[in-house]
């Protein structure tokens, strides 16, 4: 295997993950942290770009992916907590917003803005397509890696460059939240990208190329898979710190609705119609491209799940699901997604560490069911907390966790229940061995 492939590679996870939330969530911290960006943008990047890679690299470890990892808990955990993580990368969530971000992106600037007739019409052409494309993809990921990524950089670079030299906007005070915690913000806001949670189901693509190019020995597969993984790494995170600046210098240029205005106010404001079509084009083609990953790793996975659903018939409903769930708008699916990532995300980012850390203790599922249920309660309280549900009999409590204040409370009741598990499984292996 030559090197180009792990690199090649790289590049095509790097377009897998390249959608919606990799350009707006970023462009806003830009905005919102102004002077306090740096920390921000850390933050993001700790979530947005390193808990991807440690994920994919954790799928590498396991021969049945996501559903592997968390059939450690327990076979029925497994399959469930898997198929909520699909659906939320999928229809429910990370395609219909990618969809949106295309749409306000690519369509919008030139039809006089958004509006619901012009969604509509623009969502059933774009899932038509994903559909078809969906039937058939075993060309899209060579291309992907090959041809969009190189592209997508070099657009990038031109909206970077042209920031120092066409933006004059100065710096402005951080807003509400960015201005006393910084850091914990932005380290919430990666959860958005959903690149975690989606690398759960790109992982197993990533270990699949290296598989079917020759790479049988699990650990040069966990070796490669850390390359490709790194490659990925760098580009997300040249793109992350590029686009939060240009938001953090656009907060002069008045007000805007969401991250996919501000790109598309700085293209525009930078080189004209033809910046404004040039973004639009790539973000239309990142897009488009993350929405068929996404389905065809949904497709895959449910298929393959529920022997009475076939692929084709499974990717149509995916679609149907997504059609509709985009007509909600942008704003409407981000409102509802932040919650329901904040349970997720730090289950997931338990059940990752445990994969590395299992040898410790011979991956005893005890262990695996008391981190992941006092995660889960932790992260519950947090999410139903998002959502608007006052638990105020719990706040005393929860606020006396150490790290609650970084929006980590969930971290030492991980590390108690843990413990616990390690204890009932040595009173177990003790009682056995009588």
């Amino acid at each position: 295997m030559k090197r180009r492939d792990t690199i090649f590679i790289g590049f095509m996870l790097f377009a897998l993950f390249f959608g919606a939330g990799n350009l707006i969530y970023p462009v806003s911290l830009g905005m919102e942290a102004g002077s306090s960006y740096f920390p921000a943008i850390l933050g993001f990047v700790l979530t947005g770009v390193g808990l991807p890679i440690i994920t994919v690299v954790a799928i590498s470890l396991v021969r049945n992916g996501a559903v592997e990892l968390a059939s450690r808990v327990h076979p029925l955990f497994g399959i469930i907590f898997t198929s909520i993580i699909y659906l939320a990368i999928g229809p429910f969530f990370g395609i219909p917003r990618a969809a949106n971000v295309g749409f306000e992106t690519g369509v919008a600037p030139w039809i006089g803005g958004v509006t619901t007739s012009g969604l509509f019409v623009f969502t059933l052409i774009f899932f038509t397509l994903v559909f078809l494309t969906s039937l058939n993809p075993s060309k899209l990921v060579d291309r992907v890696g090959q041809w969009l990524t190189p592209a997508l950089f070099l657009a990038i670079l031109g909206l970077v460059v042209g920031s120092f030299f066409l933006l004059h906007g100065d710096i402005q005070p951080s807003q509400e939240k960015y201005s006393t915690q910084p850091f914990s913000t932005g380290f919430i806001e990666g959860y958005l990208t959903m690149d975690a949670i989606a690398s759960l189901a790109f992982g197993i693509i990533v270990v699949t190329s290296f598989r079917d190019r020759g790479i049988s020995d699990p650990k040069e597969l966990t070796y490669r898979t850390l390359q490709a993984g790194l490659v990925t790494a760098l580009g997300l995170t040249s793109v992350y710190v590029s686009i939060g600046w240009i938001g953090a210098k656009m907060a002069t240029e008045g007000q805007f609705s969401n991250g996919s205005a501000i790109l598309s106010s700085a293209a525009n404001l930078m080189y004209g119609n033809i910046g404004t079509m040039l973004l639009g084009l790539i973000v239309l083609l990142a897009c488009f491209t993350t929405c068929v990953g996404l389905t065809v790793a949904c497709g895959q996975f449910f298929s393959n799940r529920f022997r009475l659903l076939s692929y084709k018939i499974v990717i149509f409903i995916i679609t149907i699901i997504s059609f509709f769930v985009s007509n909600l708008g942008l704003n409407e699916i981000i409102a509802y997604s932040v919650p329901v990532l904040v349970f997720l995300y730090p289950i997931a980012i338990v059940l990752v560490i445990l994969t590395f850390t299992g040898n410790l203790f011979r991956h005893s599922p005890y262990v695996y069911r008391g981190a992941v249920l006092l995660t889960g309660l932790i992260s519950l309280r947090d999410g139903l907390a998002e959502f608007g549900f006052s638990m105020s009999f719990a706040e005393p409590f929860v606020s006396l966790l150490p790290l609650y204040t970084f929006s980590l409370g969930w971290v030492i009741p991980a590390i108690i229940g843990g413990i616990i598990g390690l204890v009932i499984d040595y009173v177990k292996n003790s009682e056995t061995n009588r």
